[in-house]
């Protein structure tokens, strides 16, 4: 190979990683959510029957998380949505994740929250194939936030728990602002937004975000 040819390949792999050789260490990969269940082993054996076991289809970005093949309804008191996703492990409190939208179908009000922040939310009834339970509370709107190791919040300069704002590129591109960290050893370095907030910004699953404070 001449030197001709050696200088090429070196170009070529410089456009790959972002025209200067060097991959860009501050670009955030983004995962984009719809509706879903998390759901308690207590309400899953009411829902499907006493011991029923989870049937994972696929594995999501965090660690130990995963997409199941099982599905409810979700209904409020002016509405039903069907075939809505529950994504597994199992926890110890059942909480639903809605869009902005869905209150308006459903009937209900939902805060903007924390996964797991669930005093003051409103119930909902869910709806299996062997019956149905009626939630008292844990009816979220999730808060945008990103997940990450302390490895990469040393690297970006911020903390757990501290808001932050993101930028977005191309032509619908902006900023989200209330952004929260999140920080933990078992974490993959990944923004989460739902398909509203994705959809304003003309976000796709290969899009990456980057922190400007």
């Amino acid at each position: 190979m001449g030197k001709y040819d050696t200088l090429v390949e070196l170009l070529l792999e410089a456009i790959k990683e972002g025209g200067d050789g060097k991959k860009d260490t501050a670009a955030i990969p983004v995962g984009i959510s719809n509706r879903h269940v998390h759901i308690s082993q207590t309400d899953l054996d009411a829902l499907f029957g006493a011991g029923y076991q989870l049937t994972k289809i696929k594995d999501l970005s965090q660690p130990l998380q995963y997409a199941c093949q099982e599905t409810l309804t979700i209904a409020g008191p002016k509405g039903a949505i069907e075939k809505v996703r529950i994504l597994g492990p199992a926890r110890s409190q059942s909480q639903v994740e809605i869009l902005q939208a869905d209150c308006f179908k459903l009937g209900i009000p939902a805060p903007v929250k924390m996964s797991g922040d669930l005093q003051g939310t409103s119930g909902i009834t869910l709806i299996g194939p062997q019956g149905s339970i009626l939630l008292t509370q844990g009816v979220i709107i999730a808060q945008r936030h990103i997940h990450m190791t302390p490895e990469d919040a040393k690297r970006l300069g911020v903390s757990n728990g501290e808001l932050v704002t993101i930028q977005v590129g191309g032509l619908r591109g902006g900023t989200y602002s209330n952004v929260a960290i999140r920080v933990s050893g078992t974490s993959a370095l990944e923004c989460h937004i739902d398909t509203e907030e994705a959809n304003a910004m003309n976000i796709g699953p290969n899009s990456t975000i980057t922190i400007i404070k």
